[in-house]
């Protein structure tokens, strides 16, 4: 019996070591000194032309906890007075310093949805992070002045090198001089215009402005890619190709385009159109000289039919002599009813429609 007792105290001795043990390993996780954060400036205007200069730099003294971690730590900012809510993070390594340049900080208050070229409140702190915890430091204010993006580089873009392109005002089969096209939503689906001045004209797909990774037809010429074995594809006939590309799926389709301007504000009223010509120099579509009423109203159609239309997003819209405007394509399902565009004053009118970009088209009427 005694050596029995003995052997129970024994274990129930291990069981306390044991589970000493276990508290000690659960200990809790305490900040003891708030980190402190700093900035080299509170006032910053923002420049496109200086944009991978740096536009404002953070400096910090990292937080000190009860217990050794291993945090990761992000340069948090937000709209003044949200309390960060839908804030954007940017990694702040794990040293002391952060540095963000012009485009970077840009593109931190586009996402944030702060207001172009106006000042906006912001506000900055770094944020801790240990596990499933956060800490913060102190909160910064800032007055950010932030440019209106080029839209040639915020949305991703693949190009279309190929044999029509010195024709249409770029370099032939030289992918970093070619026509793109764009990703409005920013994801794996491509799509926009070119111009084939020759029958019977090639191209290929490429990215990143290099032949690298390119990708052209399988050779059954149904619409399929491969990138490796690919053939060139082919523009049977001259004139403007509206291309999109799925580069996830490996597909793609064309089809031809051709806009001209119809309406009761032109001179051959809603009955036909007046069509637009290829400038290579400029690379836009115009039409040098029409007449325009303020009475009617007038839209830009491909092909002499209805199924693919630029117009306004949702309603009428009055144009301004050289004032250009985003316009939307009904094809890509941007547009609500059946609006169109009418000037302010009669007159004789150049028209500009610009699709080199198609997250961006812009359409533009100057009254000569």
């Amino acid at each position: 019996m005694k050596q029995l007792f003995r052997i129970l105290t024994i274990a129930f001795i291990g069981l306390l070591v044991i589970s000493c043990e276990k508290d000690e390993d659960q200990a809790i996780l305490n900040e003891v000194t708030q980190a402190k954060v700093s900035s080299d400036k509170t006032t910053v205007v923002l420049s496109e032309i200086i944009s991978g200069d740096a536009a404002i730099s953070f400096t910090w003294v990292k937080p000190v906890f009860n217990i050794a971690v291993v945090p990761t730590q992000q340069i948090e900012f937000g709209i003044k007075g949200t309390n960060f809510k839908n804030s954007i993070g940017v990694d702040a390594g794990t040293g002391l310093t952060k540095s963000i340049t012009h485009a970077e900080l840009n593109a931190i208050m586009y996402s944030l949805g702060a207001t172009p070229d106006i000042t906006n409140q912001i506000e900055a702190r770094l944020k801790t992070s240990v596990g499933s915890g956060f800490f913060y430091s102190n909160v910064i204010s800032l007055t950010v002045t932030p440019y209106t993006p080029n839209p040639d580089l915020v949305y991703p873009k693949i190009n279309v090198p190929g044999s029509y392109a010195g024709a249409a005002g770029y370099a032939d089969w030289t992918p970093g001089n070619s026509p793109n096209l764009f990703s409005p939503a920013k994801n794996d689906q491509y799509r926009g215009f070119i111009f084939v001045t020759s029958p019977n004209s090639e191209y290929k797909f490429a990215i990143n402005q290099d032949w690298a990774g390119d990708k052209g037809d399988d050779g059954t010429f149904t619409g399929k890619l491969l990138e490796t074995g690919e053939v060139n594809v082919k523009a049977a006939t001259a004139g403007t190709y509206y291309i999109k590309v799925d580069w996830a799926a490996n597909t793609y389709s064309s089809i031809v385009a051709n806009f001209g301007i119809i309406g009761d504000a032109t001179p051959t009223g809603w009955g036909s159109d007046t069509d637009f010509v290829y400038n290579p120099a400029t690379k836009k579509y115009v039409i040098n000289s029409i007449a325009l009423n303020t009475t009617g109203l007038f839209k830009l159609r491909a092909n002499d039919d209805w199924a693919i239309k630029f117009q306004p997003q949702a309603s009428d819209q009055t144009l301004t002599s050289g004032a250009g405007v985003v316009t939307y394509l009904s094809s890509e399902n941007t547009v609500t009813g059946d609006p169109n565009y009418k000037v302010d004053v009669a007159g004789n009118y150049k028209i500009e429609l610009d699709v080199h970009n198609s997250a961006n088209y812009k359409l533009t009427v100057t009254k000569l």
